[in-house]
């Protein structure tokens, strides 16, 4: 396996990883803020699709052709981080496919090497594939570990599937007590 399938392989992982997070929950529990900034599990999906789709569309003059209101000089901040009533779950996920589809589009057809510019990005605007496919993948796992923790909190799932080998069969009471007590005696023991 070269390079470019390796980044592209863990770039995939990633997006399955992120969409995962929506399974098995309702409207309201896909939406919920949880966290004193808003971070909300669809809103993650939204972002995540929707900086894909310029990353590997138009930086390498590859525009999609999908206009995103939310982008919209006159939207408004942080439109892309949460999804409004009018929006549907499906149509956030479709996003989802359609800019991943995108996206794979340009990784297939492009070495590497493959120059292009993020005009947002002011003096170091001049990149190429191989940067893009690492910020990707770093951006796309930011969002998945923000997702994994919203999805705790929400109902108490953890890992990347309900059978995941990485997490170990503990008591997570037990375990999170003895984690206090240790924050605790550390604090009191140093100021």
């Amino acid at each position: 396996m070269d390079d470019k399938d390796t980044l592209h392989r863990y770039l995939r992982s990633q997006r399955e990883s992120l969409l995962s997070k929506l399974d098995g929950l309702g409207e309201y529990e896909i939406r919920r803020p949880m966290t004193a900034t808003g971070t909300n599990l669809l809103g993650l999906v939204k972002h995540v699709a929707s900086v894909e789709l310029g990353y590997f569309g138009e930086v390498f003059g590859r525009p999609d052709g999908r206009a995103l209101a939310w982008f919209a000089d006159d939207a408004e901040p942080n439109a892309d981080m949460w999804a409004t009533p009018e929006e549907t779950r499906e149509e956030i996920v479709e996003l989802h496919r359609y800019s991943a589809a995108h996206s794979d589009a340009t990784i297939e057809a492009l070495p590497l090497d493959a120059p292009g510019e993020v005009p947002w990005w002011g003096e170091q605007r001049h990149v190429t594939l191989h940067q893009m496919l690492v910020h990707m993948s770093v951006e796309t796992a930011r969002h998945a570990g923000h997702a994994d923790i919203v999805r705790e909190l929400l109902d108490g799932a953890v890992g990347r599937r309900p059978d995941d080998p990485n997490i170990p069969d503990i008591d997570w009471p037990a375990y999170r007590e003895r984690l206090e007590a240790a924050a605790l005696e550390a604090a009191a023991t140093r100021p």
